[in-house]
C-alpha cells in the first residue's frame, strides 16, 4: 500500500485525512466511500485555512485510529507524526492541552493493539511539546499505557531521570504524588527493582510533610504498605519513615498501630524483641504476606548493625550469638552476610574472638543523622579552608624570600 508523500505541512494534514479516510471506507464500495472520502478532506482543508487546529485535530484522530489494525506500524507511526505535529501550529497553550487531550484519549482507548507503536506516538508527542504541564500531563498519559499494553520495561529507564523532569515540569504537589505513586506500582511488579519502588513510595510519603490530620488520612494505607515493603525487603536496611508524618499517624491507628510497632522494631530493637512481637502476632504477620522466617533473616542483620554501633569499636563473638541466637560456627557466616550486605565495614579478629568495626551504619537515617552529617561536612569545609589558608601564606613567604634574594643579587 503506497502513501502520499506530502510537500508542505498542510498538504501533509490532507494527505493523513484521505489516506485514513479512503482506508475506513475501502469495504463500503466507491459510491459510499468516495463522497465521504471527498467530504473530510474538504472539512480537513477548510480547518487549516481559519486555522482551526483542534477541530482538524480531532477530525484525524477519528480517521486515524480506524486504521491501527489495518496498516504497518512504519505507516502509523508517520500518521501520527503528523497529527502530533499539530501541537506546534498554535501559539495558545489552552488549544495545546485541548490537542493533547484528544490525541492521548484515543491512544489509550485500545493499549494492547500494538502497545508499543502507540507509546512510541505518545513519546514522539512529548518531544514536540514546550509547555511543562503539557509534559507532564503525556508522561502520566504514558505510564498508563505502559501498563495496560504490559510494555512497562520502555519506560522504566526514564525513572532514573524523573529529578530532572521535575525540575522542568514545576508541578505541584498532588501531581508529585499522583507520579511517584504510579512509578512506585510499575516497579513493585519487578521484583529486582522493589528497592527502586520503595524509593518512589517513600518519596510519596514525603510529600506529606506539614499537612494536617484530614489530609494526612488519605496516605494512611500507603504508609502502611511502605512498612510491609520495608520489613519485606531483603536489601533495604535503612529509611527515615519514623521522621514521616504520614507514617507516624499509625501509632496510634487501630488497623495500623501494630505495623508501626513493627517498623520500630525494625529500626530501633533487636532480634529478641521480634520474637516477643512474633509469638503475640503470628496471625497479624501472616495477613500480610510476611513471612517469619526472612524476618528473623533480616532482624539478625539489623540486630548486627546495632551492635556495631557500639562506641568501643568491637564485637565479641559471644554477644553476637546471643544477641543473634545462633550456634558458635554460625557468627562468622553472619558477619560476612552483613559486610556484603555493605552495613558494617569490619575485620574478624579470630584470634581474640571479636569483630573489629571500622565503620558502622545508622538504621535509622532522618534528621539527626542529616545534622550530624551536615556538621562534619562543615568541619571537613573548615579543616580544607585551613589547609588551602596555610599553603597560600607559605607561598606568599616563599615568593617574598625569592624577591628579596634577587635583589641582593642585582
Amino acid at each position: 500500500m503506497a502513501t502520499v508523500v506530502p510537500t508542505s505541512e498542510e498538504d501533509a494534514a490532507l494527505s493523513v485525512v484521505q489516506f485514513a479516510s479512503e482506508l475506513t471506507w475501502a469495504d463500503a464500495g466507491p459510491e459510499v466511500a468516495d463522497p465521504q472520502v471527498a467530504r473530510l478532506c474538504k472539512e480537513a482543508e477548510e480547518f487549516i485555512v481559519m486555522g482551526k487546529w483542534l477541530e482538524l485535530a480531532s477530525l484525524m484522530i477519528t480517521s486515524a485510529e480506524l486504521i491501527f489494525s489495518k496498516v504497518s506500524e512504519k505507516d502509523i507511526e508517520s500518521v501520527f507524526t503528523v497529527i502530533c505535529n499539530l501541537v506546534t501550529k498554535t501559539e495558545n497553550p489552552d488549544e495545546v492541552m485541548e490537542i493533547v487531550k484528544v490525541i492521548t484519549a484515543k491512544i489509550l482507548q485500545q493499549p494492547n493493539e500494538k502497545p508499543a507503536a502507540r507509546l512510541k506516538i505518545l513519546i514522539n508527542l512529548y518531544n514536540l511539546l514546550e509547555t511543562p504541564y503539557c509534559q507532564f500531563y503525556v508522561y502520566m498519559k504514558i505510564l498508563n499505557l505502559a501498563v495496560d499494553g504490559k510494555v512497562t520495561e520502555h519506560i522504566i529507564p526514564s525513572f532514573k531521570k524523573i529529578d530532572n523532569f521535575l525540575k522542568d515540569w514545576k508541578i505541584g504537589i498532588p501531581e508529585q504524588r499522583e507520579l511517584f505513586l504510579a512509578i512506585c506500582n510499575i516497579l513493585k511488579e519487578n521484583k529486582s527493582m522493589s528497592k527502586d519502588a520503595f524509593k518512589f513510595l517513600t518519596s510519596y510519603l514525603s510529600t506529606f510533610l506539614g499537612e494536617d490530620t484530614e489530609v494526612l488520612s488519605e496516605a494512611k494505607e500507603e504508609a502502611a504498605r511502605a512498612i510491609v515493603e520495608f520489613v519485606r525487603a531483603p536489601d533495604v536496611f535503612q529509611c527515615d519513615l519514623l521522621d514521616l508524618p504520614a507514617v507516624g499517624q499509625l501509632e496510634k491507628d487501630a488497623k495500623y498501630g501494630l505495623l508501626y510497632q513493627l517498623l520500630k522494631i525494625f529500626l530501633t530493637q533487636r532480634l529478641d524483641a521480634y520474637l516477643d512481637y512474633h509469638a503475640a502476632n503470628s496471625t497479624f504477620l501472616k495477613s500480610y504476606g510476611l513471612v517469619h522466617e526472612e524476618c528473623i533473616a533480616k532482624m539478625r542483620l539489623m540486630s548486627l548493625v546495632d551492635l556495631s554501633s557500639d562506641e568501643s569499636g568491637q564485637i565479641p563473638y559471644e554477644l553476637i550469638k546471643d544477641t543473634l541466637r545462633i550456634n558458635d560456627d554460625e557468627v562468622e557466616l553472619w558477619v560476612v552476610r552483613a559486610i556484603t550486605a555493605k552495613l558494617i565495614d569490619c575485620k574478624m579478629d579470630q584470634m581474640n574472638q571479636v569483630v573489629v568495626v571500622s565503620h558502622p551504619t545508622d538504621r535509622v537515617f532522618g534528621q539527626h543523622q542529616w545534622q550530624e552529617l551536615k556538621t562534619k561536612l562543615g568541619t571537613w569545609r573548615g579543616n580544607i579552608a585551613n589547609v588551602i589558608s596555610t599553603i597560600q601564606a607559605n607561598k606568599i613567604t616563599e615568593d617574598g624570600s625569592q624577591a628579596a634574594q634577587g635583589l641582593v643579587v642585582r
